[in-house]
């Protein structure tokens, strides 16, 4: 498969949440090879990070000029790589940073730009969401590398392994709470994707669009293709162990913790209470 470039955002030793979403959406045009470009020993602690989330490659580019500049040597680095892997695309966050490093390295290499883009098709197209999430347009670059910024928080987050798996173990759990409160069960991409439901389960963008009077997202990140069909029920609670989820956003009442702990308690709750 061809390599798709990803530029590394990280602080003090840690990769930023966005660099994950990044090597996620990568996955859909090919191997994700994650760039990293700072000071001397900058990528070392960041090496076990990217290849659990998936990156197939790291490219490493350390200076002790690098944080003297803010722009210039990630456009140098990017359009190097970019003569010398070939790439299928080059991703980006869409960031005031990322969006200026995405045109100019798009400029150098006689390319285009698909900017804050919340989805990318293995086909190359970037799909924008417009008029806060009600409509979709799609865009490619008919360049031979589209640079493309994607929107944080847009692409759910999936390590390279264990996806599936994890997802399994998930079912029974969300389940057995919506069987003890007479609901019924959707699912994220990432389930109809394993196969664990059939995609009519799929709430979301590309799914069914729901407005119970209560919806739970367990685990959901809540992505902005998942916002956009279930955003308009009446009371929202989400579960999550990541505390700067995008689902909080737009939660009536939210959990931080581990479903896996807060779901089994909550449908002990709900048939105490039922008797």
């Amino acid at each position: 498969m061809s390599e798709v470039l990803v530029l590394v955002e990280h602080s003090d030793g840690a990769v930023k949440k966005v660099t994950d979403e990044l090597i996620t959406a990568a996955r859909a045009l090919g191997d994700p090879c994650a760039v990293v470009i700072g000071a001397p020993g900058t990528a070392a602690p960041l090496a076990d990070h990217l290849k659990a989330a998936g990156a197939a490659k790291i490219y490493v580019a350390e200076s002790a000029d690098a944080e003297n500049y803010l722009i210039t040597p990630f456009v140098d680095v990017l359009a190097a790589l970019v003569e010398s892997a070939s790439p299928a695309a080059v991703l980006l966050p869409a960031t005031a940073d990322g969006k200026e490093i995405a045109g100019r390295l798009a400029a150098a290499i006689g390319s285009g730009v698909l900017s804050d883009v919340v989805e990318v098709k293995s086909d190359g197209t970037g799909v924008h969401s417009i008029f806060g999430g009600a409509f979709t347009v799609e865009a490619k670059v008919t360049a031979e590398v589209p640079v493309i910024t994607v929107r944080p928080g847009a692409v759910e987050a999936q390590p390279a392994a264990g996806a599936g798996e994890q997802v399994a173990v998930e079912v029974p759990v969300v389940e057995d709470l919506a069987d003890s409160m007479g609901g019924a069960v959707g699912a994220s991409r990432a389930a109809v994707d394993s196969g664990y439901y059939p995609g009519q389960f799929q709430v979301g963008q590309t799914g069914k669009t729901v407005s119970p009077q209560l919806y739970i997202a367990l685990g959901i990140s809540g992505a902005i293709q998942h916002r956009a069909g279930m955003q308009t029920s009446k009371t929202i609670v989400a579960v999550n162990k990541d505390e700067d989820a995008p689902i909080f956003e737009i939660s009536d009442y939210g959990v931080v913790g581990d479903l896996f702990s807060v779901a089994p308690q909550l449908t002990e709750a709900v048939k105490a209470r039922k008797g």
